[in-house]
């Protein structure tokens, strides 16, 4: 079963042709479905749109968000409330093609877990999302190793068994290549149509980029060091004292080689500053040590991922 999600926002212009497009691509690839539209929290008159669609067409649903809650979270929603084994989330705006649906599916089923939308001809603007864009994708490869050209392109198809562990916050749906690659998941990437908007405004500008170079941090953080965070807060606590230590020799050879007083540099306020951040970045990966702990204790958590088990016995 394929189930198609649509976060939409403030997109009453489009919505109508949207659907009647999705329902007509569906229907010819012969495949059972559903559409699942997820109202974030839209201040015109889409969701009125939405109710009179959904009385036309039984395979149409409709999850409400109270506030705008972001892109991510409409996702989130859409998946967690699907019954499909096969995800395609699209956007409201009518740039992603429908049609594109199908050629997604057919390399889905050559043996990925996921096939990501590739916007090469995108139709934007150049400065403010297509350059913007081709920066963060940059940032994003470099980072995750994971090379795609588009990771904001919503149009991707994914098999709903390596969305089963991954959770979703902030801005992180572009991630989620990332974090099937970081799974097991075999990822890849296909060229798909993209068409100028037509109806509406874009929700996105420059700002974006920041968002996203913020995020990579996060991604990379859990990445590697969510189950060893002593890694990063005592290597960086290391660094510290190692610096406190240089500036005492520095001090001392001042003093007594070069008869400069201590008072006349900055060292004994490096060296101070220096030791204390670097003891409390290590008592910080102490204590995250702890609470990654009781993360994966308390709620009976393995801290890793088994992809299967031969020849064993179930337990009684």
């Amino acid at each position: 079963m394929i189930s198609v999600i649509i976060p939409i926002y403030n997109e009453e212009e489009n919505l109508t042709t949207l659907i009647t497009q999705l329902n007509g691509v569906l229907k010819d690839i012969g495949i059972s479905h559903e559409i699942i539209a997820v109202d974030d929290g839209s201040n015109d008159g889409s969701l009125n749109i939405l109710k009179n669609l959904v009385k036309k067409n039984k395979l149409l649903k409709i999850v409400t968000f109270k506030i705008n809650q972001g892109q991510t979270s409409a996702i989130m929603a859409g998946i967690e409330n699907s019954n499909g084994n096969i995800i395609i989330p699209i956007d409201g705006d009518l740039q992603n093609d429908p049609n594109d649906i199908k050629k997604l599916i057919e390399k889905l089923n050559k043996g990925y877990d996921v096939v990501s939308g590739w916007r090469k001809n995108r139709k934007d603007s150049f400065f403010s999302r297509t350059l913007v864009s081709m920066i963060a994708n940059w940032l994003i490869s470099k980072v995750s190793g994971v090379k795609l050209h588009d990771y904001g392109c919503t149009l991707k198809a994914y098999k709903k068994d390596i969305l089963k562990n991954i959770k979703l916050y902030g801005e992180m749906h572009r991630f989620i290549p990332i974090y099937a690659r970081w799974q097991g998941g075999k990822v890849t990437e296909i060229e798909v149509n993209h068409y100028p908007r037509l109806n509406g405004k874009s929700k996105y500008g420059l700002s974006r980029i920041f968002k996203v170079i913020l995020d990579i941090f996060v991604v990379t953080f859990l990445n590697k060091y969510f189950t060893k965070p002593i890694y990063i807060f005592g290597g960086f606590g290391l660094f510290l004292l190692l610096l406190c230590f240089f500036s005492i020799i520095c001090m001392l050879v001042l003093k007594f080689y070069y008869n400069l007083s201590m008072i006349q540099t900055p060292l004994p306020m490096v060296i101070v500053m220096t030791f204390v951040s670097g003891i409390l970045s290590i008592l910080m990966g102490l204590l995250a040590e702890i609470l990654v702990r009781t993360y994966y204790e308390s709620q009976n958590k393995p801290s890793y991922l088994i992809s299967q088990l031969i020849n064993f016995n179930k337990k009684k």
